[in-house]
C-alpha cells in the first residue's frame, strides 16, 4: 500500500474509513476534542506505517483497527502518566462550535454502545477485544484476529466464550450483543 506516496490513495483510504474510526474512538472517550485528536493520530500512524501493511496477512480494515487500538491504548497510558504527574490533562486544541457540535452528536450516538462495553466489563480482555471488534465494529472474525495479532481459530473461540458468558446476563444489552453476528 503506497498511502504515504500517493495523496489520492490516502484520500480514498481516509474517506472509506474515517467514519468507522471516529465511531471506534467515540465509544472509548467522552471528550470530543480528544476523539478528534485521536482520530487524526490514527491516520498519521497509518501514513507512518503504510509500508508495513502486507495484504496477505489480512484486510486493510483489520490493519487499520489494529493501529487504532494501539493509538487509543497509548493515549490511555499517556493520560494515566500525566494524571499521576500533574493531576490534570493539558494541551487540547481548540475546536469551533460546529466541530464541537458534530463531535458531541457522535459521542451521544455511541452512548448505547458504551453501555454495551460496560456490560462486558467482566469479560477477560482477550474475549472482550474480539467481541468489540466483531459485534460493535462489525469486522469479520478473521479481520478481528488480524487486528489483535491472533489466529482466526483463537478469535472464534474467544467470541464463543464471550457470548456464552453474556448469555447469563438478563439485560437488554446482553440480548443486543448476543444477537449480533
Amino acid at each position: 500500500m503506497r498511502l504515504n506516496e500517493d495523496p489520492s490513495a490516502f484520500e480514498g483510504f481516509y474517506r472509506r474509513h474515517v467514519d468507522g474510526v471516529l465511531r471506534f474512538v467515540a465509544r472509548r472517550v467522552s471528550d470530543p476534542h480528544l476523539a478528534a485528536d485521536l482520530t487524526a493520530d490514527i491516520f498519521l500512524a497509518v501514513l507512518d506505517s503504510a509500508d508495513t501493511y502486507v495484504a496477505g496477512r489480512g484486510s486493510e480494515t483489520a490493519w487499520l483497527y489494529g493501529i487504532a487500538r494501539n493509538v487509543v491504548s497509548a493515549q490511555y497510558r499517556r493520560a494515566a502518566r500525566e494524571t499521576r504527574a500533574t493531576g490534570r490533562l493539558a494541551g487540547r486544541r481548540l475546536m469551533d462550535d460546529d466541530d464541537l457540535a458534530r463531535m458531541e452528536e457522535r459521542i451521544d450516538a455511541e452512548r448505547r454502545t458504551r453501555g454495551a462495553l460496560a456490560a462486558m466489563d467482566g469479560l477477560p480482555d482477550g474475549e472482550r477485544a474480539v467481541l468489540e471488534l466483531v459485534v460493535i465494529d462489525q469486522l469479520t472474525v478473521t479481520e478481528a484476529a488480524g487486528a489483535l495479532g491472533i489466529r482466526p481459530v483463537t478469535a472464534r473461540v474467544r467470541l464463543h466464550r464471550a457470548r456464552r458468558a453474556l448469555g447469563s446476563l438478563t439485560s437488554p444489552m446482553a440480548a443486543y450483543l448476543e444477537g449480533q453476528a
